[in-house]
């Protein structure tokens, strides 16, 4: 056991980690496009911040929380999700004082107890963007061209947008109605937590993940046939801005997401690339977020997108991402007085900002060499008796073969061209 990861979590090694690398890099130069500002929270907040925030109807806060109690007997758990701790952030900080909207963007861990399967762990990490201060339309239709723009950045095609909207307090308690009645005659085939979910919040329900409910709720009333006149507008204008940007979408009625703190907005871009579990990137608006866990009445809309998930989609579109480059210089020592030598040239060029390599298994020179190989490094200097008595050092080029005979006081400036 203790040579194996906990189940639900995946190391990622060196031969591996340079996706990772480009992803995030990609993410960051999308946002910094954007406008938007990296913010980094703790990997820990109080439970109280999810329970109130995400809801403790959902799933998340029901089942799959890591909770336990620090020795101060503070209830703790790790982070879920990454909206909800941005939040806090940002009524801690009193940034809802500074000129609006404010805009953030994270690459953070997050934790969930739940089954593993392909691209969803229990330790997962996930880029997400936050927008608040505004409830113009427009700010929803920004933030979902930034996913798509990231996605297609990458090279992943087969991906659709689908859109909904999931209404307001006001509009939703029709919807209650309904739903409930539709429900009723259902009940005891629902499973134990729909039951609990039933009174507090119905929606829930749709999103349950029990296969026996998803086919009581097939044919059940959608919230988009019970939208107030505002949100009704809101989601046309949220249309109406995605087609002027040429985003193609689908309305799609089903989507409730996962969270209830959204209103209004609700989007995913899901793929049939990876298997049943599509969604790769999803998100929405939520007015009510930042009031639900103690700040001032100001709207949002962000989203959140699996870093796993992501490269598993980028991996099933054929998107092949560039390896890192190897060494840029390989030192091959012979002899104690060029081993000095070698050092001394390793240090200056790795301060003039050339990636070099030594041995440090005391292996014989053809050894060093395949190495070298091992480490595709572009060029190869040999350092012996013979070179340091004549003061030049053969530089090898490993692609081509080709050698050269260069000064020792010109090694840095050749090697930097």
């Amino acid at each position: 056991m203790l040579t194996n990861t906990p189940k639900g979590t995946k190391d990622v090694l060196p031969s591996q980690v340079y996706k990772w690398h480009y992803v995030e890099q990609a993410f960051a130069d999308i946002c910094a496009k954007y406008g938007f500002k990296e913010i980094r929270t703790p990997v820990f907040e109080h439970t109280e911040l999810f329970s109130r925030g995400v809801g403790d109807t959902t799933d998340i806060v029901q089942k799959e929380m890591y909770t336990f109690q620090d020795y101060g007997k503070r209830s703790i758990t790790l982070k879920p999700e990454g909206t909800s701790p941005v939040v806090r952030a940002f009524i801690e900080h009193k940034s809802y004082a500074d000129v609006q909207p404010s805009k953030y963007y994270y690459n953070t861990p997050c934790f969930r107890y739940e089954k593993p399967q392909s691209g969803r762990l229990r330790a997962f990490h996930q880029f997400g963007i936050e927008v608040f201060g505004t409830n113009n339309m427009l700010a929803d239709a920004e933030v979902i061209c930034l996913a798509h723009d990231f996605l297609a950045g990458l090279g992943i095609e087969n991906v659709q947008l689908r859109i909904n909207s999931v209404g307001c307090p006001g509009c939703r308690e029709a919807h209650r109605k309904a739903l409930r009645d539709f429900l009723r005659p259902k009940y005891d085939e629902l499973c134990d937590t729909c039951k609990d979910r039933f009174e507090r919040n119905p929606l829930r329900i749709l999103d349950c993940k029990s296969e026996v409910c998803q086919k009581l709720v097939q044919g059940a009333p959608m919230m988009i046939d019970f939208l107030c006149e505002e949100c009704k507008d809101a989601f046309d204008q949220v249309q109406q801005n995605l087609t002027s940007m040429g985003i193609e979408f689908v309305v799609d009625p089903g989507i409730v997401r996962g969270l209830d703190y959204y209103t209004k907005t609700a989007f995913e871009f899901v793929t049939d690339s990876i298997g049943a579990q599509g969604t790769v990137c999803g998100g929405g608006r939520y007015d009510h977020l930042i009031e639900e866990v103690g700040g001032p009445p100001i709207p949002g809309v962000g989203f959140g997108l699996g870093i796993e998930r992501l490269l598993l989609t980028m991996e099933a579109n054929g998107v092949e991402i560039p390896q890192p480059e190897g060494v840029d210089v390989f030192i091959a020592v012979m002899g104690d007085a060029a081993k000095a030598f070698g050092l001394r040239l390793l240090r200056q060029l790795r301060q003039a900002g050339v990636r070099a390599e030594m041995d440090t298994m005391a292996r014989n020179i053809k050894g060093q060499f395949k190495y070298a190989n091992r480490l595709h490094a572009k060029k190869t200097v040999v350092i012996g008796d013979n070179e340091l008595a004549e003061k030049k050092v053969a530089i090898k080029d490993m692609e081509t073969s080709q050698q050269a005979e260069v000064a020792m006081d010109d090694i840095i400036k050749e090697l930097t061209k």
